[in-house]
């Protein structure tokens, strides 16, 4: 097709970069204050001034709905200033603007810290603590009110006053420590050259007289790269060691200080699965009903291996990503190339406005963003465009690659929070940024996405359509804001349409001919990824219960024991000695107890695709209900409320892991469809 039959949505994709547009400067986002990174200054000074407004009203009136009211305008006017810079501070490309961002995060966390342990904000207690006023309250003011109170509990607003403190401390240690470990499990190790043979130099980063390692090489084709990288990146640092085991002790005398079991225990209420208990029983649950597939894909990448490297047959750790690639490759042709002429950006963009305009009534609309507005040519924005409620909110859209693009991950950011304001009788529309790393298009070809790539940007939008459809009355539960075991249902449910020919076929067009995708390759992509699916679901039970046994107890045994008791229990490759793959394990700061949820999430997704979407996946009316029963309430409703609400039952233990056993079942079809 050429570019001029293109909707505007896709053509808006498909195009190369845009001129910076003319007309007065708007500032980032649209905030007039942030024309210049000065502006961070007086935007995070009216949030100080503002919020300080609010404090006094939340401590002087009597406790009632408004003080939910209260909270959660204070929360909004620190979160609109502290999101933005969140999002500015990693993706901006002017170090100035990053600069600013920076101190802004710096000043309003503290401003947060010191209102978490502020004992004065006792109205929200004593609300909570009577009977009749809570009475007064409806479902979401009562459910908004109790998280408000969980997230002060944690700093021990309810405790005496030298407890408190105690607490306090706990809390900036575990900052500092937070943030050494991150910094640490990203910093590469490196080896003297000469313990290396001279051949395989070239695969490592140069330093002196030293190679650097800085990953694992997992998918090069080379036995002793992938031996090398895996025993030299996963080397031990006992200072790293050391802060972690520090990092664990301390979230776990946290917890307990402020009245819980463990930090899992904390981590873990208000979640779908509520308990460690009940997420180590989902994890041996999922490892016992995967053990016979999980043998045989062993087994078959034995046998690739014995075929590749007849004198090491063994298979260890670093073979596990390189082998089951190979083997996946062998039994199904899925090679990106073939398939990437079909998924043009615009034409993926143009499948997903179609796909919300079928499920919801909804419409992407793109616009030219004012002068100063985003960050870089390469930014699109959208409009979100319901057919009679108007408009929802704003997506833009950061999915070139460039060379000053500080933030190279997949990702969604909220900038801000959707919620009914009061005060202007009119409801604050949400924002949100989706970023991705896509080559940019070039004169002859627009950017043209492998399979992987488009599953990602569906994940994403996902997120963002979770932010958009959201219509909650308060902020702090709006979109994305809800238990972690939840939030990526949508996004991983989003990955579900994109396997599927019904939804792909519309607009999966080759972007010179206007060939649709055949089916087979479609069904040949979905069953390639139950290639070794068990081994690979497996792995994430180990790292999932490794990350549960860390936060659940206080430990003796160091953490390299326990991986090494948890690795031959519940993976069945063998432990490496004098290796610590927990310390480059770096969700443990921002996942810590929670690493299960992918799995979790993943299995809910499943049941509601198969349940409600799989025998016809643009049902208007299933859309509507989907938005109705899961979308719309954010983090308002309890997260198995809602999963319940739109499967008409609540899921047992067993039915979530059968869901994703089930996943790996081979399609029969898809064969048959290959052999003719």
């Amino acid at each position: 097709r050429s570019v001029a039959t293109w909707s505007p949505v896709g053509a808006a994709f498909n195009a190369g970069r845009r001129p910076n547009p003319s007309g007065e400067r708007r500032g980032l986002f649209g905030v007039p204050e942030l024309s210049s990174p000065g502006g961070f200054e007086v935007a995070t000074k009216e949030a100080l001034e503002r919020t300080e407004r609010l404090l006094q009203r939340v401590c002087s009136g009597p406790p009632g709905a408004q003080t939910v009211e209260a909270f959660d305008q204070l929360s909004d006017g620190l979160c609109r200033v502290a999101d933005l810079a969140d999002f500015v501070k990693v993706a901006h490309p002017d170090p100035e603007y990053r600069r600013a961002a920076e101190k802004t995060c710096m000043e309003v966390g503290t401003v947060v810290e010191k209102l978490n342990t502020n004992a004065e904000l006792r109205s929200l207690k004593e609300l909570l603590d009577d009977a009749d006023l809570v009475a007064q309250l409806d479902a979401d003011a009562r459910r908004v009110a109790e998280l408000f109170m969980f997230d002060f509990e944690i700093s021990g607003i309810h405790l005496d006053h030298k407890l408190r403190e105690e607490a306090v401390a706990l809390h900036v240690k575990l900052l500092d420590l937070n943030n050494d470990f991150l910094l640490g499990s990203h910093m590469p190790n490196r080896i003297a050259r000469s313990a290396i043979p001279q051949h395989l130099h070239l695969h490592f980063a140069s330093e002196g007289s030293f190679l650097q390692v800085g990953g694992l090489h997992a998918d090069s084709p080379d036995d002793l790269v992938r031996e090398i990288a895996y025993r030299v990146y996963l080397y031990p640092n006992a200072e790293l060691l050391e802060c972690l085991e520090e990092l664990l002790r301390c979230r776990y005398e946290l917890a307990r200080l402020v009245g819980y079991q463990s930090y899992a225990h904390r981590a873990l209420k208000g979640t779908m699965a509520k308990t460690p208990e009940t997420v180590m029983s989902f994890l041996q649950l999922l490892t016992d009903k995967l053990a016979d597939r999980t043998r045989a894909d062993f087994n078959m990448m034995r046998d690739m291996k014995k075929k590749l490297n007849p004198r090491s047959p063994e298979v260890m750790p670093w073979d596990h990503s390189f082998l089951s690639g190979v083997v996946r490759a062998e039994r199904f042709n899925t090679e990106p190339s073939l398939y990437s002429a079909y998924l043009s950006l615009g034409a993926c963009m143009e499948g997903l406005d179609s796909l919300c305009s079928q499920l919801y009534g909804v419409s992407l609309v793109s616009e030219q963003p004012g002068a100063g507005e985003v960050w870089s040519e390469d930014v699109r924005k959208l409009a979100v465009v319901h057919e009679t409620e108007g408009l929802l909110g704003y997506i833009y859209c950061d999915f070139f690659q460039r060379p000053d693009k500080p933030h190279q991950q997949d990702c969604h950011f909220t900038i801000r929070g959707g919620r009914w304001c009061q005060e202007r009788a009119q409801y604050q529309l949400p924002v949100v940024v989706l970023m991705l790393s896509l080559p940019p298009p070039s004169r002859s070809a627009p950017t043209l996405l492998s399979p992987a790539m488009m599953e990602n940007l569906f994940h994403e939008m996902g997120h963002a359509m979770h932010s958009m459809l959201g219509r909650t009355r308060y902020q702090h539960v709006s979109g994305t804001r809800c238990a972690t075991d939840f939030a990526e249902v949508p996004s991983i449910l989003m990955e579900y349409f994109a396997s599927d020919h019904r939804v792909l076929m519309p607009f999966a067009r080759h972007y010179q001919t206007g060939q649709p995708l055949p089916e087979s390759m479609v069904a040949r992509l979905c069953e390639s990824k139950k290639v070794c699916g068990a081994a690979d679901t497996q792995l994430q039970v180990f790292y999932a219960v490794l990350d549960q046994l860390y936060h659940s107890q206080a430990h003796q045994r160091s953490t390299t024991d326990v991986l090494k008791d948890m690795q031959q229990k519940f993976y069945g490759l063998p432990y490496v000695p004098n290796t610590a793959w927990q310390l480059r394990f770096s969700h443990l700061v921002g996942y810590g107890a929670k690493y299960y949820s992918y799995l979790m999430s993943r299995a809910v997704a499943s049941m509601v695709w198969k349940q409600c979407f799989a025998q016809d996946p643009l049902n208007r009316d299933m859309g509507e209900r989907y938005r109705r029963e899961m979308l719309a309430h954010g983090g308002a409703k309890e997260p198995m409320l809602m999963v319940e609400g739109m499967l008409q039952r609540r899921p047992s233990m067993e039915d979530l892991v059968d869901a994703l056993v089930s996943e790996l079942q081979p399609n029969f079809e898809t064969f048959l469809m290959d052999s003719e």
